[in-house]
C-alpha cells in the first residue's frame, strides 16, 4: 500500500483524547508490503477503567494494574514510528491519544496519518458500512478478538491484503496517497467533500446524525476555517467531541463578513446548536430605567424582555444578561462616584446607606446631598452605559458589496432590529412591505451591537476589515441605492 506503514489500534478509558487514558496498544509495522514488526502491551492508565468500558472490551483494572505505563513503553515504541505513515481505522481517534499521551511524556512527534475508513470509502464506494464490523461482516474476515488492540490491527492488516486482492495493489496505493495529500486529517464519519466548500465569506453548519445543527460558525474564509476544526492537533477536546459527531457540512454563503456575523447570530439563536454557547438566545435580558422623579426610590429599576423597546432608549442604561450582572455593574459605577447605592435600589433600609458611613456616598440617602443634584450625577456616571436611540426615521438600508464585487446583498434594519436581508430587489421590496410586522421581532443585544459597531466604523471612515467590502447606507424609500450616504 505505502512504502512504510504502522497499523495501530489503541484501547482506553473513554472517547476523550485529553482526560482519557490509553489501557492497551499494538503496532504491527509493514515495510515494502512486508512486515517487519508486530508488537503490543497493556498499558496502565493511572485511572479506573469504567465499567461499560471493560465489558466492551475485556480489558479490567487487574489486567492492568501491574502493565507498565505509557513513559515505559516509549523504547519499544517510537522506532515502530519512525519514518512511517500512522495508519489506524478513524485515525483521530488513536492519532488523538497517542499525540495527547507523547505530550505528556515530553515527546514531540509529528506524524502523518491515514485514514482506512475514507479509505474504504473512496475503494468501495457503493457499499453502505464501513465501520470495523461491517468490514469484518462484508469480506468475511478473521477476527481473532475484536475491541482489543491487537486484533483490530490483525483485522485492519486483513482487510488490506483483501482490497489488494479485489482491486489491485496499485489502486489501492494510488487512493492512499491522494488521502495523504490532501483530507488525511478530516473526520472518518465525514460525508461532506470538503474541497468543494467554497473559500469565501458565509456562515457552515455542522450536521450529526439529527435535523438539527451541533455547531454554527462564520468566517471571511469558510473552507480554511472548516479544516482548522479538524487540524488542532486534538488538544482540544470539545473540538474532538465535535469532530466525532460530524456527518454533513452545509454553508450559507454570503457578500462579506458583516452578512455573515448577522446570520450566525440569527441561526444559532433560532436552531439553538449544542456546540454553540456564546450567541444562544438569552431571555433575561435587562437594562436599568432611569426614574423620571429624582425623589423617587429606587432610582432605577430593572427593565426586562418586553420592556427593552428602543422607544424607551433614552431612559435605558446598559444591557446586561442577569439581575446580578446589572447590579454589579451598577456597584461598580456608584463606587467610583460616590453615589448613594440606598437611593439607587442596591441597599434596603432607611437612613444613612453604609457607605456614607464609610464616607463614600455624599448623604443622598440623608439629605446631606439635594436628590435633584445626585440624580444628575447619576445620569452623568451612566452616561456611558446609556442606548442609543434609533436615529433614523424609518428603516435603514445597509447595502453590502463582496470584495470581488460579484454579489451584493442588503440587510434591512429598523429600531436596531434586524428585519432580514435581500440578494435582489424582490426581496429587498418584500423586506420593506413585511416591515410591520418587526414589532413581534424581540429586541437582541448581538444585533445591537453588530450594528452600532458597524456605524460607528462608517462615521470614522474606518476600513472594512478582513472582508474588504464596499458599503452603502441608503435612507427609507431609496430601494436602488441611487441616493444617500456612502460609508
Amino acid at each position: 500500500m505505502l512504502p512504510s506503514y504502522l497499523l495501530l489500534d489503541l484501547e482506553t478509558t473513554g472517547g476523550d483524547p485529553v482526560r482519557d487514558r490509553i489501557t492497551e496498544i499494538a503496532a504491527m509495522r509493514i515495510d515494502d508490503g512486508q512486515v517487519r514488526a508486530s508488537w503490543h502491551s497493556l498499558v496502565r492508565p493511572g485511572c479506573p477503567i469504567p465499567p461499560l468500558i471493560q465489558r466492551l472490551t475485556g480489558i479490567t483494572d487487574a489486567m492492568v494494574a501491574s502493565a507498565p505505563a505509557f513513559e515505559d513503553l516509549l523504547a519499544d515504541l517510537l522506532p515502530l514510528l519512525d519514518g512511517a505513515v500512522l495508519v489506524a481505522h478513524n485515525v483521530r481517534f488513536d492519532h488523538g491519544f497517542l499525540k495527547n499521551a507523547l505530550a505528556r511524556a515530553g515527546v514531540e512527534r509529528r506524524l502523518r496519518t491515514l485514514c482506512t475508513v475514507r479509505l474504504s470509502r473512496r475503494l468501495e464506494p457503493q457499499c453502505r458500512g464501513h465501520g470495523l464490523d461491517a468490514l469484518i461482516r462484508r469480506h468475511a474476515l478473521p477476527n481473532p478478538q475484536r475491541h482489543r488492540a491487537m486484533g483490530d490491527v490483525q483485522v485492519l492488516h486483513a482487510w488490506l491484503a483483501r482490497m489488494a486482492e479485489i482491486h489491485g495493489a496499485a489502486v489501492v496505493r494510488q487512493h492512499a496517497q491522494a488521502l495523504l495529500q490532501t483530507a488525511a486529517s478530516l473526520p472518518a464519519q465525514l460525508h461532506t467533500d470538503v474541497d468543494s466548500l467554497p473559500d469565501g465569506p458565509g456562515v457552515y453548519l455542522f450536521h450529526g446524525d439529527g435535523e438539527l445543527p451541533l455547531y454554527i460558525g462564520k468566517s471571511v474564509q469558510v473552507r480554511r476555517r472548516v479544516l482548522s476544526h479538524f487540524q488542532a492537533d486534538h488538544a482540544d477536546a470539545r473540538e474532538m467531541r465535535l469532530s466525532q459527531q460530524v456527518r454533513r457540512i452545509e454553508v450559507l454563503p454570503t457578500a462579506g463578513e458583516f452578512g455573515a456575523l448577522l446570520l450566525e447570530a440569527r441561526l444559532v439563536k433560532q436552531l439553538q446548536p449544542l456546540h454553540n454557547r456564546r450567541l444562544r438566545r438569552d431571555n433575561r435580558l435587562c437594562s436599568w430605567r432611569l426614574q423620571a422623579d429624582p425623589r423617587q426610590r429606587p432610582l432605577l429599576v430593572l427593565a426586562r424582555d418586553e420592556e427593552l423597546q428602543p422607544g424607551e432608549f433614552d431612559r435605558l442604561y446598559g444591557v446586561y444578561r442577569s439581575r446580578r450582572q446589572a447590579q454589579q455593574r451598577l456597584r461598580d459605577i456608584a463606587g467610583q462616584h460616590a453615589l448613594c447605592q440606598r437611593v439607587l435600589g442596591l441597599e434596603p433600609g432607611s437612613g444613612r446607606c453604609f457607605a456614607h458611613q464609610l464616607g463614600r456616598c455624599r448623604g443622598a440617602c440623608c439629605g446631606d446631598e439635594d436628590l435633584e443634584l445626585h440624580a444628575q450625577r447619576v445620569q452623568d456616571a451612566l452616561h456611558g452605559e446609556r442606548l442609543r436611540a434609533w436615529p433614523y426615521a424609518g428603516p435603514l438600508l445597509l447595502r453590502e458589496i463582496s470584495a470581488d464585487g460579484q454579489r451584493s446583498q442588503v440587510h434591512v434594519f429598523e429600531q436596531w432590529r434586524h428585519l432580514g436581508s435581500a440578494d435582489d430587489q424582490a426581496g429587498l421590496r418584500r423586506l420593506l412591505a413585511e416591515r410591520r410586522s418587526a414589532g413581534a421581532l424581540a429586541f437582541d443585544l448581538d444585533t445591537y451591537r453588530l450594528l452600532l459597531a458597524r456605524l460607528a466604523g462608517l462615521a470614522a471612515g474606518g476600513g472594512q476589515g478582513q472582508s474588504r467590502l464596499s458599503v452603502e447606507l441608503i435612507p427609507a424609500g431609496c430601494e436602488h441605492g441611487r441616493e444617500g450616504a456612502r460609508g
